[in-house]
């Protein structure tokens, strides 16, 4: 598939985004959000999700909790398709700019350690290495990344 991340456009996520942000959830996670988790997060105060669109459809999405002057990112999606373009970098800058919009000095995040390929994004990003949480995921079981970006 040929694409350009120039065509790539970046709105908040809407009840129209619904559908195709929990099947892009069951095509990208072995434990899914659902649409009606993902509904919630609509009327969440604290929460900020953005959606990739291309050429009309949605290519993926991220979202975060801003509490007080912390931001911490609760998922990053692309289709599998539309990877290695550039769309995730656009969305987790899209994400900093809100975060920092609503007063959060950093921004963090919790990946699988074997997910090397979002690993190499988030540093790509500023994002470091602090910590390691052990077990945090299931199917299969596996420690989560810590990794964070002081935004100030």
């Amino acid at each position: 598939m040929s694409w350009s991340v120039e065509g790539v456009r970046i709105v908040s996520m809407q009840e129209c985004h619904l559908d195709a942000l929990a099947a892009l959830e069951r095509l990208c996670f072995s434990i899914p959000w659902s649409r009606e988790g993902l509904a919630a997060e609509l009327s969440e105060p604290t929460a900020c999700f953005e959606v990739a669109e291309y050429m009309g459809q949605t290519i993926g999405y991220a979202g975060m909790h801003v509490i007080v002057d912390e931001a911490y990112v609760t998922n990053v999606a692309v289709d599998p398709n539309y990877r290695r373009h550039g769309a995730g970098r656009l969305l987790l800058q899209s994400l900093e700019r809100l975060a920092t919009q609503r007063g959060a000095v950093t921004l963090s995040l919790e990946v699988r350690v074997t997910n090397q390929e979002a690993i190499r994004l988030y540093h790509a990003c500023g994002f470091q290495e602090i910590g390691i949480r052990k077990g945090l995921y299931e199917q299969p079981k596996e420690d989560g990344l810590i990794m964070t970006k002081v935004l100030i």
